[in-house]
């Protein structure tokens, strides 16, 4: 989207401020595959959110014309030993539950999907991913049009892979877990 006025930063005394109203150019669905050891993400580009397009991304130079066809997850299968069981997992989205994709996981018995359970995708660490890309490219970021945001979005992937730190739980699962319970019992205690 392209702001009508721009971004006014933060000065001091003076929180950062931003137009109400924006142009929107269009969207494109940027889907991603995260490798959780080493933070390196393989991604493709959509202008569409079908389930073909889970299955049969396409990689475009130009939004209009489309070529050079890839399938996601034969890139994935590319860009990963061959030897490793490949965990894939998606939020509850239809599209990644239709035949078209049920076939291709079929020819590719390594491949398994796994589902995060609805208003959770919290635990997924590709969320997190998104998260950063977001903060740090799409926040503050104005695209006059779709190409503007395609290369923005790629130069954006490029400079992650570079560093590609991976996501690290700063807690135990126990010490989660007892957060977790003693909130419910401040919860259930007199009073609430």
């Amino acid at each position: 989207m392209e702001r009508t006025a721009p971004v006014l930063p933060m000065i001091p005394g003076v929180p950062e401020r931003r137009s109400f109203d924006y142009v929107r150019h269009g969207t494109v669905d940027l889907f991603a595959a995260l490798n959780t050891a080493t933070g390196k993400v393989i991604t493709k580009l959509s202008a569409q959110h079908r389930a073909v397009d889970f299955r049969d991304f396409r990689d475009f130079r130009d939004f209009h014309d489309f070529h050079d066809f890839h399938d996601f997850h034969d890139e994935i299968d590319r860009q990963t030993d061959k030897a490793l069981a490949a965990h894939v997992i998606c939020d509850n989205l239809s599209a990644h539950k239709t035949p078209v994709v049920h076939e291709w996981l079929l020819a590719h018995p390594r491949f398994q999907l796994h589902f995060t359970p609805a208003y959770s995708s919290w635990i997924n660490q590709v969320e997190r991913w998104f998260a950063e890309l977001e903060r740090r490219c799409l926040e503050r970021g104005v695209f006059c049009s779709l190409a503007d945001l395609k290369t923005a979005l790629e130069d954006w992937i490029k400079v992650w892979n570079d560093e590609a730190p991976p996501f690290k739980w700063t807690r135990t699962a126990d010490q989660i877990l007892g957060r977790i319970c003693r909130y419910c019992d401040r919860l259930s205690e007199p009073g609430h």
